[in-house]
């Protein structure tokens, strides 16, 4: 079946950016001018997404105003002809009817997030987009996992290449057969010591999952953290449906961790024209150097 639905679950509490989350949800904040779920809704979007579930929590209504229309502010906007940024900021949003929130009441974990979108999702295949995680690829990361399921059916996963280092941080899949635009996943492991990883390729915050997952999730015992786990249920189902690896093309940025919050503002802001030049002159005035203008550099040497 076609998939039409994808679950975002923003209903965590975004301890990592405390103080800056007390009031706002840590989905929105900003990666240059646009908010992080925006990004994650974005890619959806040119997968062919037509209904956007989020999963949320208490002082998330923030992110329900955001994909709603602010008449006062379109009308401000279009008095003062600012038509450019008016035009953008209705472009942004979906049609109406295609939202729908849901409250995860308590913290339980993402596999239990996903387990409340069951009534919406219905029983149909869904994407499952972790917010936290934000993308730099054309095509997205979601249309290049949907070529996959055209193809293959079943469940998809994206996942990218890690230092072997750093494999006990993630959850690891085990190759099988098949190209890195669609190979067979054989097994998961969550967190492995790096002596028993079965590869390198972690699972990237992406995933079209059969609508059996919640009936395995509803069944579900806390595990790791003592939450309820979607891998779990994903090692479960694995053992009736397929599951297809993609090895998507592009660069992930983990906006949950402060790191890659900055680094993906640093990205995105370089490859934005109206910005780029004066951001990387302010860049230069810090004492850094790009790495177009080291190489220039090294190759006069």
């Amino acid at each position: 079946q076609r998939v039409r639905t994808a679950v975002f679950p923003v209903a965590g509490l975004g301890t990592r950016f405390l103080p800056a989350t007390k009031a706002m949800p840590k989905e929105m904040l900003t990666v240059v001018d646009r908010p992080v779920i925006q990004y994650a809704v974005d890619e959806a979007r040119e997968a062919g997404i037509e209904h956007f579930v989020f999963v949320t929590g208490r002082n998330k209504g923030v992110i329900e105003d955001h994909f709603d229309r602010q008449f006062e502010l379109e009308q401000t906007l279009e008095a003062r002809g600012k038509l450019e940024a008016l035009a953008e900021l209705q472009q942004d949003l979906p049609s109406a009817g295609q939202t729908s929130f849901t409250r995860q009441q308590e913290p339980l974990g993402l596999g239990h997030a996903v387990w409340c979108a069951r009534e919406l999702v219905g029983d149909r295949p869904f994407a499952l987009l972790l917010p936290d995680m934000v993308f730099k690829s054309r095509p997205g990361v979601l249309k290049q996992m949907m070529q996959a399921y055209d193809v293959a059916g079943g469940n998809v996963i994206a996942v990218e290449e890690v230092d072997p280092a750093d494999v006990s941080s993630y959850g690891i899949v085990a190759r099988g057969a098949g190209p890195d635009t669609g190979f067979e996943i054989t097994a998961m492991v969550e967190k492995p010591r790096r002596e028993e990883a079965p590869s390198t390729l972690i699972i990237s915050g992406r995933y079209i999952l059969q609508p059996e997952i919640f009936t395995l999730l509803g069944e579900q015992t806390k595990g790791a953290g003592g939450e309820i786990q979607i891998t779990d249920a994903m090692q479960r189902l694995m053992d009736r449906q397929r599951f297809t690896g993609v090895k998507y093309q592009g660069r992930s940025f983990d906006c949950g961790s402060k790191i890659g919050f900055l680094a993906a503002n640093v990205a995105f802001a370089l490859e934005r024209e109206d910005i780029a030049g004066g951001f990387t002159a302010e860049i230069r005035k810090l004492g850094f150097v790009l790495p177009e203008e080291a190489r220039r550099v090294s190759a006069k040497r």
